[in-house]
Order: structure tokens, then C-alpha cells, then sequence
């Protein structure tokens, strides 16, 4: 193995888990302070912070902002091939009582878009969604309300990527009047709409309504549900679109 890239995951990993144990030291302390006057008791307090540290990844316990930082230093270590290596093994145990993931992809189908391996994360890192062209469906809200209200998340990324063959589909279907077999044209439909905001006929077309659908659906997550707007609106989740670069592997932050 690397020496440095050992040390990159040991300093990482040592990293993480002094936040996760700062915040809730700082959690419990706030709540004693806040609960003098309430009768809260240190009993209740130590109950409080056990059970943060008894999940089953205490270094998952984020802001929305330390998320996003963490998921985009991810995106570098993948970039940079300087990648953590995985070891199953090495969670495989804490994991079979439950999950405490960081972060949301709704991401696309596409074989070449990994998410855990795009943002270098393990076995309980990463909630994901996925079909093809990332768009919002009920089935996909309801996932994402789950990992929101249940699992706690506190960060929402709408991925999508370049060479789109949805985006591809719903392009045409504007262009043409396509209709395609079975279940393929509610596909090309949802992503329509983004499709005609764009006015561009130029060799950039397909990159641009791209990101115009995943603008939509990160704008229309932020007030889709009652759910999601109040976690937004109280700033416990952040909601943002990246782009994958293909060739790079780089996701650029463009919501």
C-alpha cells in the first residue's frame, strides 16, 4: 500500500472522528445548559450523547456544511487517485443495527456514475437514489423524506452527468415529437421541461439542458414536500446539484 496514501486515510479518518466527538460534547453541554431550568440532569444528558456515539458512525454526525465539505474533498481524493481503501470488514458489524449516512445523492442509473466511488466513501456513507436522468418522481421524494426526517441527513445533492442518455431521449422527444416504447416517454417527458428552458442549438445544447434539469430538481427538492421545505427553511439540510465530468471524474458544484 501507498505510505501516503495510508497516512491521507488515517489523518482523514482521525479527522472525523474528533468532529463527530467535539460535536456531541458540545450537543450535550448545550442541552444541560439549555435544560437547568427544565430539569434536565446529567442523566439525561450522558443518555443523550451515548446514544449519538452508539451510531453506528459517529463521524457521519455533520452540519450540512461539514457535509458538503467532506462529500467534495471525496470528489478530490477520487480525482487525485489517492482513494481510502475499503475494507468491508472494517463496518460490516456496526452496520447491521442500522445507518446514520451523511449525505443524499439522487443521482442517474448510468454505470459509469458511481457515487461511492466519486466522493471515495465507504458502506454507510452515502443515502442513494438513482434512475435515469435524476429527475423527481414520488417514489424517489419519499426516499428522500426518509433519509431527511428518519435517518437525519443534512445534505441533499442532485448528480447528474455528462453524455446524459435520458437528457439525450427527452431532447429528441422535444425536437421530434418522438414517442418511445413502454415506460421510456415518461422519462423523456419529466425532463421536457428542461428541455424547452433551454434556447441553445449549438454543440453545447446537451450539456446546457443538463444542467438546467438538474437546476429544477434541485430548486423544485428545496420546496417539494412539506417535509423537506421545513428542514431547508430551518437550515438543517442544504440542498445542491453537481455535475460529473466523464473524463475527469471531477463534480462540479453548478446549484
Amino acid at each position: 500500500m501507498d505510505k501516503d496514501k495510508k497516512f491521507d486515510f488515517n489523518e482523514n479518518t482521525a479527522k472525523h472522528e474528533l468532529n463527530a466527538t467535539r460535536r456531541i460534547f458540545l450537543r450535550a453541554s448545550a442541552a444541560f445548559t439549555m435544560g437547568l431550568g427544565a430539569g434536565v440532569s446529567w442523566t439525561s444528558v450522558n443518555a443523550a450523547a451515548t446514544h449519538l456515539n452508539t451510531l453506528p458512525k459517529p463521524e457521519n454526525i455533520l452540519t450540512p456544511d461539514e457535509a458538503f465539505d467532506r462529500l467534495m474533498q471525496g470528489n478530490k481524493r477520487y480525482v487525485s487517485g489517492k482513494s481510502m481503501p475499503l475494507d468491508f470488514h472494517d463496518v460490516e458489524r456496526s452496520l447491521i443495527s442500522g445507518q446514520n449516512p451523511y449525505a443524499t445523492i439522487l443521482g442517474c442509473s448510468d454505470s459509469r456514475v458511481s457515487p461511492e466511488h466519486c466522493f471515495d466513501e465507504a458502506h454507510g456513507d452515502l443515502f442513494i437514489v438513482r434512475g435515469a436522468g435524476n429527475y423527481l418522481t414520488n417514489d424517489n421524494i419519499a426516499s428522500i423524506e426518509y433519509a431527511v426526517a428518519v435517518l437525519k441527513t443534512p445534505l441533499i445533492m442532485v448528480l447528474g452527468h455528462e453524455s446524459c442518455g435520458a437528457v439525450k431521449a427527452a431532447i429528441e422527444a422535444v425536437d421530434t415529437h418522438k414517442n418511445f416504447p413502454g415506460h421510456i416517454q415518461l422519462l423523456a417527458s419529466a425532463i421536457a421541461p428542461a428541455v424547452r428552458a433551454v434556447s441553445d442549438t449549438s454543440s453545447s445544447r446537451l450539456i446546457n439542458v443538463t444542467k438546467a434539469n438538474i437546476i429544477r430538481n434541485v430548486e423544485s427538492l428545496r420546496v417539494k414536500t412539506p417535509i423537506i421545505d421545513s428542514y431547508h427553511d430551518k437550515k438543517k439540510i442544504r440542498v445542491v446539484g453537481g455535475l460529473y465530468h466523464l473524463k475527469t471524474g471531477i463534480v462540479e458544484i453548478i446549484a
